[in-house]
């Protein structure tokens, strides 16, 4: 079976764009291919007139220190970003999200970008990057432009950007001081295909004694058609104590203000709500002793 008819490898953004603009909608971005080349195998879309391969644009596919930040190409593999001892450090919850997907030779060629770029609302990648508070370098109707994260995602599988015209380029995600600290941990199911029950992303602020939680975010997913913050358990966090009872207060706002629903892929909601308190447990209790010993070792991670 012909799955395509060109294929092209550009050297840079600007000529990745030229050819978005030759081929006038009828081309496809092309990185790891672990969705695109399954579905156009498996007749869920046809053979492409051409794909544009971006791993050879280094711009798309390194990861940069910026200091308070760092610059994550699209092109990025989940397992450079799980050998990356910067992220691990201080995004570390990216790491750990990232270190679960797939198996190792998936995690070798699969993007955080096309993580993205498929727009289901379980991505474990974007779990974490909703909860770093994380942007998105795009090229949208021709102009480059930062956007949240969050933005890209306009329903189940829908995307902000048009695959064969628009352009994920980087995400800039802020990276953890020496009072903040994350995690991620998700439920999966261990037969057949691995979907996830659920996942849980978080980032907290403690102050100077690491006795308050002055700030969080905290990202469940999915729960609803898109990736989002849980506002309601973040407000019920914010100003407290960092102990068991404020958790439990979170734990009592998550269970009134988010109502996951049944899926016949991944379990009951019943079910799915007793594991967001299991998974607010165990994110947040890890979030705040990493900011306690200054120490974040991301777990779970497999290479």
């Amino acid at each position: 079976m012909k799955l395509w008819e060109t294929y092209h490898t550009p050297r840079s953004v600007d000529e990745l764009l030229a050819l978005l603009r030759q081929h006038a909608g009828e081309a496809r971005i092309i990185a790891g291919g672990t969705d695109l080349l399954v579905d156009i195998r498996a007749a869920h879309m046809p053979p492409q007139k051409a794909l544009i391969d971006i791993t050879a644009v280094h711009e798309l596919c390194e990861i940069v220190d910026e200091g308070d930040s760092v610059l994550i190409g699209a092109g990025v593999t989940h397992n450079q970003i799980v050998r990356s001892q910067l992220l691990a450090s201080r995004a570390t919850c990216l790491v750990e999200s990232c270190g679960v997907v797939g198996g190792p030779q998936v995690r070798n060629v699969a993007t955080l970008g096309g993580n993205v770029a498929h727009a289901l609302p379980a991505g474990d990648g974007t779990t974490s990057l909703v909860a770093l508070n994380a942007e998105a370098e795009i090229v949208k109707d021709g102009q480059r432009q930062w956007r949240p994260i969050a933005e890209l995602y306009l329903g189940p599988g829908k995307s902000l950007l048009d695959s064969t015209r628009d352009v994920l380029l980087r995400f800039r995600v802020p990276l953890h001081t020496a009072d903040s600290a994350t995690a991620f941990s998700r439920i999966m199911r261990p037969q057949g295909v691995a979907l996830p029950i659920l996942g849980c992303a978080v980032w907290v602020e403690l102050d100077a004694d690491r006795t308050i939680m002055q700030a969080s975010r905290v990202c469940l997913a999915p729960v609803a058609p898109t990736p989002i913050r849980a506002e309601a358990v973040e407000a019920a966090l914010n100003g407290q104590p960092a102990h068991e009872t404020s958790i439990e207060r979170a734990i009592v706002a998550a269970r009134d203000s988010l109502k996951p629903r049944t899926s016949k892929y991944r379990a009951t909601a019943d079910y799915r709500q007793e594991m967001i308190e299991v998974l607010l447990r165990r994110t947040l209790n890890r979030a705040i002793e990493r900011v306690r010993t200054g120490v974040s070792v991301p777990e779970g991670v497999g290479v």
